[in-house]
């Protein structure tokens, strides 16, 4: 064999040698920048699930969470149910009150209410967990933005009897109480409206909180909370009272505790998350004094757990997306397992923390 032609086979096999090692190489790095074994690629969690095996407040099953709108008015309390709830969102409606929306997930509540109309920037919070969205009527905005974003959500004054309940009964009335604070429902008369809407009850969306198995003890910067107070409104306070013992905070509204009314427990939670967000009166033909509230963009707030409290941003590109919470240095904040209050507030609220 002529010595050219040697030096080119030569030549060949070492480019070979080359290409397969840069190719070997590069789907290594590409494993371990996902942070996974490289011979075990077919294990990584799809975008949007959190490793959530061990968590306790929120189940790991594939089920989809429920949010439903409650009443917060004096003569709503107390609600129903509001202890099985993972997460309860507060936020500033019309007249100076608020409203609630408690997310469940994975599990079975007899009653939740009473039950009270949609406002459509509740609609940004239930987007983030993918949530089927149970109301009892709708303002003139959230019936557009329900349009607009194909929101499963289901309106009681369809199912409403105006009675009392019975076994068929998918909303219904407590008669101890007046109109229209004493509308109810429950998860299971839900997930029967769901079938028969044909919406889906499985999804594979996360949670925007990054809960952890370990107890968090906040440390850098951190603030005394044993006491902290919300004012809403000039008569809307709402104030949280931490107990050392059970290491959860007391809930209460208006200068009264609430308690829960299928079974006469406190309201606890076991974390607080305050969010500043601009809000103003909307122009409507109504003239009700409905409410614009921005949760996007990066707004200010506080993580506030165990007795202890810091400052964080809650940073939002766009309405569906989810929340991320940060502490001032732009990392994710830790959250203990257990249950949360949103308590999206006025950007000028003084709020105190002691």
């Amino acid at each position: 064999m002529k010595k050219e032609v040697k030096i080119a086979i030569i030549a060949i096999v070492i480019l070979v040698i080359i290409a397969l090692g840069v190719f070997v190489a590069t789907k290594l790095t590409s494993a371990e920048e996902v942070g996974n074994n490289p011979y075990q690629m077919d294990e990584i969690v799809s975008e949007g699930e959190n490793n959530l095996k061990n968590i306790k407040i929120f189940s790991s099953s594939n089920e989809r969470p429920i949010a439903f709108m409650i009443d917060n008015n004096v003569n709503a309390q107390p609600q129903s149910s509001i202890n099985k709830a993972f997460a309860v969102y507060e936020v500033i409606v019309e007249g100076n009150e608020t409203r609630l929306m408690a997310l469940f997930k994975g599990v079975d509540v007899d009653e939740v209410g009473p039950m009270r109309s949609s406002r459509h920037y509740f609609l940004d919070y239930a987007m983030e967990y993918d949530a089927i969205y149970a109301h009892l009527g709708l303002s003139p905005q959230a019936d557009a933005d329900m349009n607009l974003y194909r929101t499963n959500n289901i309106n009681g004054q369809i199912y409403d009897t105006g009675k009392a309940r019975t076994n068929t009964a998918k909303y219904w009335r407590d008669k101890s109480r007046k109109a229209p604070h004493n509308a109810y429902t429950n998860t299971s008369k839900i997930l029967e409206i769901c079938k028969e809407k044909n919406y889906k009850t499985t999804t594979t969306k996360g949670t925007p909180f990054n809960y952890v198995e370990h107890e968090v003890e906040l440390k850098d910067s951190y603030i005394t909370a044993n006491d902290i107070k919300i004012p809403y409104a000039e008569k809307h306070l709402v104030e949280y009272k931490y107990d050392e013992e059970t290491k959860r905070y007391t809930r209460y509204s208006k200068g009264k505790k609430q308690t829960d009314k299928t079974d006469g427990q406190d309201i606890t939670t076991k974390n607080i998350i305050i969010t500043f967000a601009k809000n103003h009166d909307l122009p409507d033909k109504e003239d009700k004094g409905r409410q614009q509230v921005v949760t996007w963009g990066t707004l200010d707030g506080y993580y506030i757990t165990n007795g202890k409290a810091i400052k964080i941003k809650c940073q939002k590109n766009v309405r569906e997306e989810q929340t991320k919470y940060m502490d001032l240095e732009g990392n994710e904040i830790e959250i203990n397992d257990g249950n949360t209050f949103i308590n999206i507030c006025p950007i000028d609220a003084k709020v105190t923390i002691e």
